[in-house]
């Protein structure tokens, strides 16, 4: 929140470790926000413990500007430090997958229908266009047996098993076929919600992935938690999310949670935990009955959601009008869509459109250029729903990459480049909207522009309404 002397003010918790997490409630006259935790268990308990034990951290963020937020690394650093040892075996990376063409009707997660997408044919057909474009890693969603059973069950136990591929899918291949070209396959489980099922089966699953050489999977947990009485924030999944940590911190698998509690930077103490979702992600545009995600969405989420740690969002996509949906669309223009590879920090990056909507696109080399791992940010502007400009130096190449984006107002921005090392010239590849973009009814209007920049450079942009702009900046040796 901002209060009315300008102070930006930013509610958290860190170290939600086996309890419940926190909810703020807003009432009384005077407005008052007061802690709560989410409901009681099934037992009827909030929280249950042994004494003697100690609480997550409560956190107040104070500063005079919003973008001060964006550079606190309280919630992180308020948590233990590494417990589990080097991680060198997890590389952070940009990735495609069968998954945004089921979000489209284009196919589907389940077997039985005839259209089934994760086939072994369409994952190389992934691979190989993940190994043309320098893009390291390839999602199969819909892989498993058990997907025609969970949708709209109320008894989803017992449902997925997490080892055994549908006919169509020869898991061993498609990793030995993903190797050959340099692209390592990211696991997929989805539990519906069901942990318990999950955990019978999480360590030999997470053995299989070792075995394979998978160090990586994304896990999700769509649906009210059974047992019933349970919450996603509740003691029980917390400590549910904890126990997949380990497991995958014991097999070598970093983890990328859907539908997960709440960040509390824990990441620090399991730096396997790479990612979460945690907030409408993009496929809320191709779901949604109301329009999908206002313009102002991520402007909202850089000072909110992002705050707590890596978010999962899947920008990338081209093909915006999403003419398989006829009541949706995404509300930004293709600029700002390369803008988010920038503005939103995670190890793991989705190329999340289908691999024919990026062929003959010159705005999808950025994608390719855009780092993953970062050695640096600066926060250049930015205010709370309206607009966020962040640039973020590239470990070991000393590349820099700036995203900026607005929300339904089309606003002028000048970018001063000091944040660049002294003394050295950068091939700067701009991405912006073009003359007539707009998120609604122009949203592919895009210009690039080539110059070299240094130290000393300032720019004036011109974003679009739910538009944006990216940068490229390699540096000339």
């Amino acid at each position: 929140m901002r209060i009315k002397d300008g102070f930006h003010l930013a509610f958290h918790e860190a170290n939600l470790t086996d309890y419940a997490g926190m909810t703020l409630k807003l009432g009384g006259k005077d407005y008052l926000l007061t802690s709560g935790l989410v409901g009681s268990d099934r037992l009827g308990h909030k929280v249950k413990r042994s004494l003697p034990f100690v609480t997550p951290w409560r956190t107040i963020q104070i500063a005079d500007k919003a973008t001060q937020l964006l550079e606190s690394r309280l919630i992180e650093n308020l948590n233990e430090p590494n417990k589990i040892g080097d991680v060198s075996w997890f590389k952070p990376k940009k990735y495609v997958g069968i998954w945004w063409e089921m979000h489209l009707n284009k196919s589907t997660w389940d077997y039985a229908s005839g259209k089934h997408g994760a086939t072994t044919a369409n994952a190389k057909r992934y691979i190989d266009f993940a190994s043309q474009n320098g893009l390291t890693g390839v999602l199969v969603e819909g892989w498993n047996t058990g997907w025609e059973h969970w949708v709209g069950f109320d008894d989803r136990e017992g449902v997925f098993d997490f080892v055994t591929p549908y006919p169509d899918y020869d898991l061993k291949e498609v990793v030995r076929y993903g190797k050959e070209k340099g692209v390592e396959l990211i696991m997929h489980n989805e539990t519906s919600a069901a942990p318990r099922t999950y955990e019978k089966q999480l360590d030999t699953a997470y053995k299989m992935m070792k075995s394979l050489g998978i160090h990586s999977v994304k896990t999700g947990y769509v649906g009210p938690v059974i047992p019933k009485g349970e919450y996603h924030d509740g003691q029980w999944m917390v400590n549910h999310y904890q126990k997949v940590t380990n497991k995958g911190a014991e097999y070598q698998v970093a983890i990328d949670v859907h539908e997960p509690i709440k960040p509390t930077g824990l990441r620090r103490t399991y730096p396997n935990l790479v990612s979460a979702e945690g907030a409408r992600g993009q496929e809320f545009n191709a779901w949604s009955s109301d329009g999908g995600n206002p313009p102002e969405h991520l402007s909202i989420i850089a000072f909110t959601r992002m705050l707590a740690g890596p978010f999962d969002f899947t920008p990338g996509i081209f093909e915006l009008s999403l003419p398989t949906k006829e009541n949706n669309q995404v509300n930004t223009t293709l600029a700002q869509q390369l803008a988010l590879y920038v503005v939103i920090y995670s190890p793991v990056q989705m190329a999340a459109d289908l691999p024919e909507n990026y062929v003959n696109q010159p705005a999808f080399q950025f994608i390719r250029d855009v780092g993953v791992d970062w050695e640096q940010t600066v926060v250049l502007n930015g205010e709370v729903g309206d607009f966020v400009t962040i640039a973020r130096e590239e470990k070991a190449t000393g590349n820099w990459f700036v995203g900026g984006i607005t929300d339904e107002n089309q606003r002028e921005m000048t970018v001063d480049f000091n944040f660049l090392q002294e003394g050295k010239k950068y091939q700067a590849s701009i991405y912006k909207d073009g003359k007539k973009a707009h998120y609604k009814n122009n949203p592919t209007d895009i210009e690039i522009e080539q110059l070299v920049v240094d130290k000393h450079t300032t720019k004036a942009f011109k974003l679009a309404a739910g538009g944006g702009f990216a940068v490229s900046l390699r540096r000339i040796k």
